[in-house]
């Protein structure tokens, strides 16, 4: 299923057991809250997905399972995060032998790659598999931009579709679209600012507070597009100290508390991520609870 790349992406976590063995039951669980509350796809394996402890086995299991549950109903996104441009090569060819519907894609983990080496990196990939690409432009958490120039040389290649917008620098929107039209998708990276890029003009949202709040999520983004702006940002400030959990080192595990908190999802992480406990537990638990304790009625959308 071809992504049309708007609408709301979860990026989705990864489900673990206790011993640490990939749990597929609660991870399709969340994909079908997902689909239930509408969802416009999902992706697989990003770092909310703790994408730098899972083998390429587990990322392959992960992605059978989605694609065989999901069925066609929203297109299936691989992330792809490798160090080596080998390694993400082969890490793309697997997600299309193995029925990803497109990729999300980093720059080279680690190493700090400069203009011409990042593009090249995203060169070798684009013309190695016929799948469509997101960019994940995060110079904030990865130390690498992929900046105007870059992007004039990455869309001359048919692959490269779309970009996960997390520069963390709104106006990177306006200076985007003022660049390239409608000639690349842009999808907000960063819970934080999702209604302001919306507003700007993005096509999507890649969010991570939908794994616990799915329809939420998508209420907002449909009223944006609706240019019910005010019934959006009532419902935006009440999300507001949710969304600000996704901007903390320990996103996965916050989340993942709020996950449990919603009932679709586990709390189990992979170390050295470790479950969170004492003061820091407290803290983010009350900020679920009163969250939970005034969750608004979602409007008809």
């Amino acid at each position: 299923m071809k992504p049309e790349w708007k609408g709301v992406y979860p990026a989705l976590t990864t489900k673990f057991t206790s011993d640490d063995s990939l749990d597929i039951p609660a991870f399709l669980k969340n994909i079908e809250a997902q689909i239930d509350a509408g969802v416009h796809g999902c992706v697989i394996g990003g770092s909310l997905g703790e994408a730098s402890t899972l083998t390429q086995a587990e990322k392959v299991a992960l992605l059978k399972a989605a694609v065989s549950h999901v069925n066609d109903r929203i297109p299936v996104i691989m992330n792809i995060a490798e160090q080596s441009t080998a390694d993400a090569v082969s890490a793309a060819q697997n997600a299309q032998t193995n029925g990803a519907d497109g990729l999300m894609m980093l720059p080279p983990m680690r190493y700090p790659s400069d203009s011409r080496e990042t593009v090249e990196f995203y060169k070798a990939v684009a013309t190695s598999c016929d799948l469509p690409i997101m960019t994940y432009n995060n110079p904030y958490d990865y130390k690498i931009e992929i900046t105007l120039p870059m992007f004039e040389e990455l869309l001359k290649l048919d692959t490269i579709e779309a970009t996960k917008e997390s520069t963390r620098d709104v106006t990177n929107v306006t200076r985007m679209r003022n660049a390239f039209g409608d000639d690349i998708k842009i999808l907000c990276g960063v819970d934080t600012l999702a209604l302001e890029e919306l507003a700007l003009g993005v096509d999507g949202w890649v969010a991570g507070l939908v794994d616990a709040f799915p329809r939420e999520t998508v209420v907002i983004y449909e009223l944006v597009q609706q240019g019910r702006l005010a019934e959006a940002r009532d419902i935006y400030r009440w999300f507001m100290p949710l969304l600000e959990l996704d901007i903390h080192p320990k996103l996965v595990q916050y989340i993942k508390l709020a996950e449990v908190a919603t009932g679709i999802g586990t709390e189990n992480v992979r170390p050295p991520r470790l479950p969170l406990i004492g003061e820091e537990r407290a803290h983010v638990q009350k900020i679920i609870d009163g969250a939970l304790a005034t969750r608004p009625e979602m409007p008809q959308i």
